[in-house]
């Protein structure tokens, strides 16, 4: 799948920055939620390890997630949960796990069928979608150690898989937060990175957004509010959707205030 390739490149574009870190820098906390650089690693580390396990064994993935779900149920956070797996794992050691458990990961969905359905915290999906979403959280989650440590990420093109996801999340964002959903959704012009156009939907001229991809990525997967950025967004009903985009699973979150998330200088 060329979704596992792309997710791959992802991951080693995120290993480049963090490799030469130190234990100390490892600890530098980012504006997401306080979570320190390590945290971003062991929590990537975590469920890549479980996509793993969803891909080839279904009992050792109810096995990894029994505990997780429990301990949510206790009322602990998805931090402390992370820890209770990782251990001792820390610094430069959980970050050679983390890599040598994004390399397993994508040579074993680049050999999966696309269309095998997984199961994963909510819904079942297929292998495509849940390397897809690894890719995304790879890049979304990626924003906050490239932005703490003032570095610009050039991206590429494989973004169309994060932009695709935040396309076909339309109506969660709508249904999460109990709304019913509108139809039909808005008309989707970005610019690629490498300049072409990728567009989805009927074209509407009262109902679009439109604008770089990477500012729309950075939208639906809430590493940026769309005050910062470019995007641009017609109408009430894309208006409302780029204000509380959420491409990922889970309940409600809401979009970082407006100058909250920036790489820093």
């Amino acid at each position: 799948m060329q979704q596992a390739v792309d997710f791959l490149e992802e991951s080693r574009a995120l290993d480049a920055l963090v490799a030469p870190l130190g234990a100390e820098r490892l600890k530098t906390v980012t504006q997401f939620k306080d979570w320190t650089i390590e945290d971003v690693i062991g929590h990537l580390h975590m469920f890549n390890h479980g996509a793993l396990l969803t891909l080839k064994d279904r009992a050792a993935f109810d096995a990894f997630m029994g505990p997780i779900a429990e301990a949510f149920q206790q009322g602990r956070s998805l931090r402390q949960v992370q820890y209770d797996w990782l251990g001792d794992t820390t610094g430069q050691r959980l970050v050679a796990s983390w890599r040598e458990g994004f390399e397993e990961l994508a040579d074993a969905y680049s050999k999966a069928d696309p269309k095998a359905r997984l199961a994963w915290a909510g819904p079942d999906m297929s292998a495509r979608s849940c390397i897809t979403a690894r890719q995304m959280e790879t890049w979304a989650h990626g924003q906050e150690v490239f932005d703490v440590l003032g570095e610009e990420r050039v991206d590429t093109d494989r973004i169309r898989n994060i932009a695709h996801l935040g396309v076909t999340t339309f109506g969660w964002t709508f249904a999460n937060r109990g709304k019913p959903v509108p139809d039909p959704a808005p008309f989707v012009f970005l610019t690629a990175p490498s300049g072409e156009t990728w567009e989805w939907n009927e074209p509407q001229q009262d109902n679009r957004v439109s604008g770089s991809a990477t500012g729309f990525c950075q939208v639906v997967t809430q590493t940026r509010n769309v005050a910062d950025t470019r995007i641009e967004a017609v109408g009430p009903v894309a208006k409302y959707w780029m204000q509380n985009a959420q491409c990922f699973a889970g309940p409600v979150e809401t979009p970082p205030a407006p100058g909250a998330r920036f790489r820093v200088t």
